[in-house]
């Protein structure tokens, strides 16, 4: 009777280890699966904001001077709305990265802050190399070309050397595509970069925000 109930009890303990290990396996994997939903930028809204950047902020500038022969300046309120539609993707991109990664800190805290200094630094060294060339009597046309692709060009640099410390792939692809675009479109003379700018970013990005809409609900 005695060693029945010994192997009773044996397999009951067996079992509820057993019960123990998988509950304990279920709950690692919901924990997993939390951290990685968490930890996932919601790159269709960063995608679709940058997309209406380009669609329509360098769309309405395009439009405003194609018919310049020959090529003045944007008009004063297209270059306000650009401005207006940028400040809203970098907190659209900033208050998505920063809750997808709350709570992570340190070095990768520490790398996001030297990436958007980065790039703030260089898309202000762009507009103050604008009035130095206008200073020293460039055309402009020049002036507008660098106006139309040179925050471009900034941002591919800084996405490709960024690479290095975040090991992603994607960003240096991303970077490699805006520096190809910046450094070509000028060829479309001062007017079409703009142009050129808005359909080879845009077009793109806003196709990039559904491929990774529906990546993201499959």
């Amino acid at each position: 009777m005695n060693e029945g109930t010994g192997m009773k009890d044996n397999a009951g303990t067996d079992e509820a280890g057993g019960l123990d290990a998988q509950g304990a396996a279920a709950i690692m994997q919901e924990a997993r699966e939390r951290a990685q939903r968490e930890l996932t930028i919601r790159r269709p809204l960063i995608f679709a904001s940058w997309a209406l950047v380009y669609l329509i902020g360098y769309g309405v500038i395009w439009l405003s001077v194609r018919g310049q022969h020959p090529y003045q300046a944007p008009q004063g309120w297209t270059i306000a709305l650009v401005v207006v539609l940028a400040a809203m993707a970098f907190a659209v991109t900033a208050g998505v990265t920063d809750r997808a990664t709350s709570g992570v800190g340190g070095t990768t805290a520490l790398r996001r802050r030297i990436y958007g200094l980065s790039l703030a630094l260089g898309v202000l060294g762009v507009y103050l190399m604008e009035a130095a060339l206008r200073h020293a009597g460039a055309s402009l046309g020049v002036i507008g070309v660098l106006g139309a692709s040179g925050p471009l060009l900034v941002a591919g640099v800084v996405l490709v050397a960024g690479t290095a410390a975040w090991l992603n792939w994607y960003m240096f692809g991303l970077g490699c595509w805006l520096i190809v675009v910046a450094a070509s479109s000028g060829f479309a003379g001062p007017a079409g970069a703009w142009a050129v700018d808005a359909l080879a970013i845009g077009v793109p990005f806003l196709v990039a925000a559904g491929v990774s809409a529906a990546w993201q609900r499959s």
